[in-house]
């Protein structure tokens, strides 16, 4: 299904004006549930009421306000309109600057902008084309929904895509939560080195397709199984936190388990390491391993090979 575009407007940068369309670029699966009264199928609603008369409203009947000054001022949509005319309506690119020199912690959520006619898409791409080839982003700000986002506008593959940036003072201090204890415990030569080494081990390419939701797939799971009347089985526990006089042998067995996956050869293991950990994890639960949910990748893939053949070494599970 085509995404619904959820804003209209226009890319400014210079004297060039290119009439664009803002569509979400990622949308949310995670599975939406309603309210019940325990016990029983009666749903839980939620109203719009009048805290002083008891009235229920309609969504025409509520306006925007807060207290100022002492008292409630109110305002309406088009009020908050006409103190910012045009604002709304155009992504006006103030600067450039390298896409390198944003921090991630800055980034909020991603939009594709596509132009609104073919006429426009020599312009468009022109300036994909150039922000591509010189690692730019461009800095804009523009209103939506009532609130201005800072906004970097950057070239994707094939799109002009849009992220909105937090500003500076909604990214809190790091040193309100990290103590100066934090450069007391530094770790040793031969910690880092070992840490360094389970690192480089398990080292792979970015391919985000290997990576899928599991807990809304288990979810599914647990209303599919108590649909049937049958009691879902539960998952074991996280491992506790390594304690820091085990932290040594706890980067040891890491590097020994990372090496000793990465070295198996033969069709089942490069099958197995081709896999994601959410594959490993329920090729584990067909083979019936216990303490799965407590492994790293690296252990997974231990023992489901390990598991996977039988005396003659006679693949068991397929």
């Amino acid at each position: 299904m085509p995404s619904r575009k959820i804003w209209t407007g226009s890319i400014n940068f210079g004297l060039v004006t290119i009439p664009v369309g803002l569509y979400a670029a990622t949308e949310n699966h995670t599975i939406q549930f309603h309210q019940f009264e325990r016990g029983t199928n009666d749903r839980v609603r939620y109203k719009r009421v009048n805290e002083r008369t008891g009235k229920e409203l309609g969504y025409d009947d509520i306006v925007k306000g807060r207290e100022y000054g002492g008292a409630v001022v109110t305002v309406e949509p088009s009020e908050l309109d006409e103190i910012a005319p045009g604002r709304s309506r155009t992504i006006d690119i103030t600067a450039f600057v390298d896409l390198a020199e944003i921090d991630p912690v800055h980034f909020q959520k991603t939009y594709w902008l596509a132009p609104n006619s073919k006429e426009q898409f020599r312009p468009y791409n022109l300036l994909r084309a150039a922000m591509r080839e010189t690692n730019q982003a461009g800095i804009a700000t523009f209103v939506l929904r009532g609130k201005e986002y800072l906004t970097a506008v950057r070239a994707d593959e094939g799109v002009l895509a849009l992220n909105t940036l937090f500003f500076a003072d909604e990214i809190r201090d790091p040193a309100e939560i990290i103590s100066d204890s934090a450069e007391q415990a530094a770790p040793s030569d031969k910690e880092l080195q070992m840490a360094t080494t389970v690192i480089d081990s398990m080292s792979e390419s970015w391919e985000p397709d290997k990576y899928a939701d599991t807990y809304t797939a288990k979810v599914e799971e647990l209303l599919a199984e108590k649909a049937a009347g049958h009691q879902p089985e539960t998952a074991e526990a996280p491992p506790s936190p390594t304690d820091v006089i085990d932290l040594t042998e706890a980067l040891q067995r890491s590097v020994d388990q990372a090496r000793g996956g990465r070295s198996r050869s033969g069709s089942d293991g490069e099958e197995l390491t081709g896999m994601n950990k959410a594959e490993l994890e329920d090729r584990a639960k067909k083979l019936g391993i216990r303490g799965r949910s407590k492994m790293n990748r690296a252990a997974l893939e231990k023992a489901v090979a390990a598991a996977s053949h039988g005396p003659r070494g006679r693949s068991k599970a397929s």
